[in-house]
């Protein structure tokens, strides 16, 4: 059952690759240079084909899942840029969208905004993404920017709140007009929606429709929160 909140809980949502890389993926070698196809680049350029996958399931599933690390595209690119650890942390991945030109000549991700888009993933609640998310986070990322251009249609690097509430209406969340005007004060700057902070908000409608979902056990679109379990899905992202 889909039903209005979940962006995208029950169907396809557009823009999105389908679960994996795009053909044209990221380089195994150095960080240095911009990433091709759809991960860098200029803006504008094609979109990628295929839906998004169903809320909820797409990186979920690939947990546990065998990888064959060392024949990915991604994962020369990853295995530059993660710590001794082996995982990349918020800086880490400022430093990598920044010089990958993802964004292209839209603003750059703050450290802030990294490191809730690493909380969108971070499962076992260590403050850094592992391979696997590693590549997820990319795939959610094509398709927000994908998802921006259509409406940054003159390309300003901002959008004003009817055009943020087409975004959203596109992605599947089907909010209030209150819920909208929060949202729009909590991320715009003299009413105008920046790239970096857009991304900020989906990453943090996603999360938040995640910790809700798996909780809503009936999908019936009510859940009842014990207070230090609401104060950690919040806190979190």
């Amino acid at each position: 059952m889909a039903y209005p909140g979940y962006g995208g809980y029950g169907g396809a949502m557009p823009g999105m690759p389908a679960q994996g890389m795009p053909q044209q993926g990221m380089p195994g070698g150095h960080m240095g240079g911009p990433m091709p196809g759809q991960m860098g680049g200029p803006m504008g350029g094609a979109p990628p084909q295929g839906g998004y996958p169903a809320y909820g399931g797409g990186y979920q599933a690939q947990y546990g899942a065998p990888q064959l690390a060392a024949n990915d595209p991604m994962w020369g690119y990853f295995t530059a840029i993660a710590g001794q650890d082996g995982e990349v942390d918020a800086e880490e991945l400022q430093r990598c969208l920044t010089q990958s030109g993802f964004t292209g000549s839209y603003q750059p991700f703050s450290l802030d905004t990294c490191r809730i888009m690493i909380a969108m993933l971070d499962r076992d609640h260590t403050g850094k993404m592992g391979f696997n998310e590693f590549k997820d986070l990319f795939v959610a990322l094509n398709g927000w920017k994908q998802n921006f251009m259509m409406v940054d249609q003159d390309r300003s690097g901002n959008i004003d709140p009817n055009e943020m509430s087409r975004a959203i209406n596109s992605m599947g969340y089907h909010i209030s007009p209150q819920t909208l005007t929060v949202i729009i004060k909590r991320y715009s700057k003299n009413g105008r929606i920046f790239f970096d902070d857009y991304v900020a908000s989906c990453v943090k409608l996603r999360a938040l429709s995640d910790h809700f979902r798996r909780r809503d056990t009936m999908q019936q679109g009510t859940v009842a929160f014990q207070y230090d379990d609401f104060i950690q899905c919040t806190m979190a992202v």
